[in-house]
């Protein structure tokens, strides 16, 4: 649990001085392509939502600034998100 609140939050300002997660949240954890590592807010979100994952906003893609990185929800442990791709 100690590794899991050091890690940043995806969205959180670079110069904030507590990017890591918040008590109460639920979490996923990013691997793979962009975002690396990151950890996406998943709080109150719906069944279905979480089973379809996210296109998440990023400018670190493929296509730069206002480009989106795919992540959705890996079969054996659905608390990690792997890199789907990345779309304009």
């Amino acid at each position: 649990m100690d590794e899991l609140m050091r890690r940043r939050v995806y969205g959180a300002d670079h110069d904030d001085p507590d990017p890591g997660p918040q008590p109460g949240h639920v979490y996923r954890e990013l691997v793979g392509g962009p975002l690396d590592g990151l950890l996406l807010d998943v709080t109150g979100w719906t069944d279905r939502r979480l089973r379809e994952g996210a296109a998440l906003l990023t400018e670190i893609g493929s296509y730069g600034a206002g480009g989106h990185t795919e992540y959705g929800p890996r079969d054996t442990d659905p608390r990690r998100w792997d890199w789907r791709g990345d779309t304009p």
